[in-house]
């Protein structure tokens, strides 16, 4: 068998069908290679007792225990049998219980002082831990030689823990490993010679013996340091090698134009830009006016300006003769785009058509010569989203297609085959973590040439996640906040346990209406009939709401706005805006909200990002525990947009002392999205933060944790550099070649996903 096949070896040919089938449905392991690379959770020293005494309720669990007692229980006057055990460790006991013919084999065998594993989920029973039927393996022998063999072959050394499932134990799970370990010799290794020997690492069949079946602590430190970098080095490879294919192709340089519609669109602001934006605008313009496309994130806090940014940059392409298109996740936020843009740029969008009778210089002209919908007097921006009407629809790809338009901002709709674009020199995309990437570069695919590519997000990423997720693109970052953005204070209302603070908190609302501001509530789920057929397929789900209220479903857009317009908000204007809204209604609401009509929006997550209404001051956030922390700091954001201070209160249900509870805290004691960023990064895995569920693939990353292992990031990215422009096709580089070419078929590899 060669190295390559060796790995790629179906789990079935050696564990059997019915062990494989459980791996490959429960835990996603196909192949020898896939379980060589699932690696221990943590270690136990074996004949060292597992601590008790901090089991987690509810959790799948696995302890080393010693039998303290067991005996038989009857039952309905006999005819029920019970086997309750009782194990110690010496800080704690718990209690293990088997019903029925399932008492026989354990009595027999879990006598006291016996030593075994034990796996099962932790429950409490009159007010004792217990773990009832649990699955067990016993770790003496019956035969004194044998179990001196044992201790002596288990003493000193690590006994590891796998991430498991209730259909397969980690101590199943570590059997599994022996038969495959003999295979860990033909791993092909992915580290140059030089990189490998320069940084004294273990070779790699040794870190998947040690991280396995360490002999010591140290093992396990070496094993782990060399498979995290080959992890870092292997992703960012893949990262460095998509920028420098995207650095070889042409691109239209797009040159800022005197006198042309981005220094009448300054000329006429009633502000000063920050710094920041001033700063990110130069590094913008001075990628537009390469001939290699640009491929830019632009990350910068709610509220920070970025909009006007991405504005600045479609006018000089426009400017100097191309088009751009803004790529928004929602029709709401594609409106509110459409109509902030055009409001901010007042008659330069207006009077679009003067560019025909304005003088018209060799930079206002298309790659064939043709003069484009810019100038020095104005441009048309148009709206593309699916539910256009088929006359506004049809006029809009018209004006794409002519050049009539030089800024088009839409949503997926501008991805369909038949939207075609006269010159695309720009394309932006607005909140990328709800893209995937072939969205993206399915729209840059419309471009005569690559258009130049701006990404932007309000969602703060820490460094390491920016080169890993965003690796392939630069970075530029707005820190600073426009002059008379306002404060925001932010409080937790804990409606359970003091019910009158949210009476307060709408009191508060309704104080803010009578001062002539506005209000959002914000709702986790919209009470349609729609959503209530769909919730009523879940058997049992209302029995379970009943007898446990916290179990009960979020709360609605519609009933919400319905007690509130009959209660605390009787008398004030109070409307709904929701995702299954028809458009022109959502519209028609958000128009009227900006315009002050309406005194208090009760709407679902689709004001999350982009909405702009500075007079709205004061948010609530009903069942606040039910959304992440970067979504609420978001939501926030839509306050304290104007002049006056921003109120965000954080109705919740959970229990003090909960998880829920304290990052509802976390988001009220900071507004540092950045700091927030991590808290919310901390609490989720890995192959969310990448993003493999949206690409439907598996995450790579197994023992490197984006958040904590920054150094080896940063060091892995500037070797990957260094690899991929002395050898980008890695033609001396076999081995690196193979492992990429496993991890990342050459789709998903031109698509890593980016989140």
């Amino acid at each position: 068998m060669d190295r390559v096949s060796s790995f790629d070896e179906p789990l079935k040919k050696l564990l059997g069908g019915a062990t494989a089938k459980v791996m490959a449905e429960h835990l996603d392991l196909h192949t020898v290679g896939d379980l060589l690379h699932h690696y221990p959770r943590r270690y136990e020293e074996r004949g060292k007792l597992t601590a008790l005494a901090d089991l987690p309720l509810d959790e799948h669990v696995t302890v080393l225990a010693q039998v303290a007692d067991a005996r038989i229980l009857m039952f309905n006057n006999g005819r029920g049998k019970r086997l309750e055990v009782t194990l110690t460790d010496g800080s704690g006991r718990l209690q293990l219980v088997f019903f029925g013919h399932g008492v026989h084999k354990p009595h027999k065998e879990l006598l006291p002082g016996r030593q075994a594993m034990f796996a099962g989920k932790v429950s409490v029973f009159n007010r004792k831990m217990q773990l009832a039927h649990p699955t067990y393996q016993l770790l003496d022998a019956s035969d004194a030689d044998e179990a001196t063999e044992a201790v002596d072959a288990f003493a000193g050394r690590l006994l590891p823990i796998y991430p498991a499932c209730k259909q397969l134990d980690s101590w199943r799970i570590a059997k599994a490993v022996d038969a495959v370990l003999p295979s860990a010799q033909d791993a092909v290794d992915p580290l140059p010679a030089s990189l490998r020997e320069g940084r004294g690492f273990t070779p790699l069949p040794e870190a998947l013996l040690k991280v396995h079946r360490p002999q010591t602590k140290a093992d396990v430190e070496d094993a782990r340091a060399r498979l995290k970098w080959d992890e870092a080095f292997v992703l960012q490879v893949a990262l460095a090698r998509r920028r420098y294919a995207d650095a070889q192709l042409p691109a239209v340089a797009r040159r800022p134009v005197a006198d042309g519609l981005l220094d009448a669109f300054d000329a006429k602001l009633p502000f000063t830009l920050t710094e920041g934006q001033e700063k990110v605008s130069k590094e913008i313009f001075d990628d537009l006016a390469t001939e290699h496309p640009m491929h830019r994130l632009l990350q910068g806090e709610v509220g920070s300006g970025k909009t006007m940014v991405a504005l600045r940059a479609m006018l000089t392409v426009v400017d100097a003769g191309g088009q751009a298109a803004m790529l928004a996740p929602t029709e709401v936020l594609a409106q509110q785009h459409h109509r902030s843009i055009t409001e901010m740029m007042g008659e330069l969008a207006e009077n679009w058509g003067l560019w025909r009778e304005a003088p018209l210089d060799e930079g206002r002209r298309s790659a064939d010569g043709r003069a484009l919908g810019g100038s020095g007097r104005g441009t048309k921006v148009v709206l593309l989203t699916g539910s256009m009407g088929m006359a506004a629809r049809r006029q809009a790809l018209l004006d794409l297609v002519t050049g009539e338009a030089g800024i088009v901002i839409g949503t997926h709709a501008l991805i369909e085959d038949k939207v075609q674009f006269h010159d695309l020199g720009l394309v932006v995309v607005d909140e990328q973590h709800r893209f995937g990437v072939e969205q993206r570069d399915a729209l840059r695919s419309k471009g005569r040439q690559p258009p130049h590519l701006l990404v932007m997000t309000a969602t703060p990423i820490p460094r390491t996640v920016a080169m890993t997720v965003f690796g392939d693109l630069e970075t530029s970052v707005l820190d600073q906040l426009p002059a008379g953005r306002s404060p925001i204070a932010s409080h937790v209302v804990p409606a359970k346990d003091k019910p009158h603070f949210l009476a307060r908190a709408w009191e508060r609302v309704a104080e803010e209406v009578e001062n002539g501001h506005q209000a959002y509530v914000v709702c986790p789920r919209i009470g349609d009939d729609v959503e209530e057929a769909e919730g009523k397929k879940g058997k049992g789900k209302k029995k379970a709401a009943e007898e446990d209220p916290e179990k009960r479903p979020p709360l609605a857009v519609l009933e919400i706005a319905d007690e509130l317009r009959k209660g605390a908000l009787a008398g004030l204007s109070v409307e709904v805006l929701h995702g299954r809204m028809h458009p022109d209604e959502k519209d028609d609401v958000m128009r009227r909200f900006a315009a002050g009509d309406v005194d208090v929006l009760v709407a679902t997550t689709v004001i999350e990002v982009g909405v702009n209404v500075p007079n709205a001051t004061a948010m609530v956030i009903m069942d606040a525990d039910r959304f992440g922390v970067s979504q609420l700091h978001q939501l926030r954001g839509r306050v304290g947009r104007g002049s006056a201070p921003g109120l965000c209160l954080l109705v919740s249900e959970a229990h003090e002392a909960s998880p829920a509870r304290a990052r509802l805290s976390a988001v009220a004691a900071t507004l540092d999205g950045f700091e927030l960023s991590r808290i919310d990064l901390e609490q989720r895995r890995e192959g969310d933060v990448l993003g493999q569920a949206q690409s439907g693939v598996r995450s790579s990353l197994r023992m490197l944790t984006v958040i904590d292992d920054e150094e080896v990031i940063a060091a892995a990215r500037e070797e990957a550099v260094a690899v991929v422009a002395a050898d980008p096709e890695l033609e001396h580089l076999p081995e690196l070649r193979t492992v990429l070419a496993a991890l990342l078929d050459k789709d998903r590899e031109e698509y890593l996903d980016k989140g």
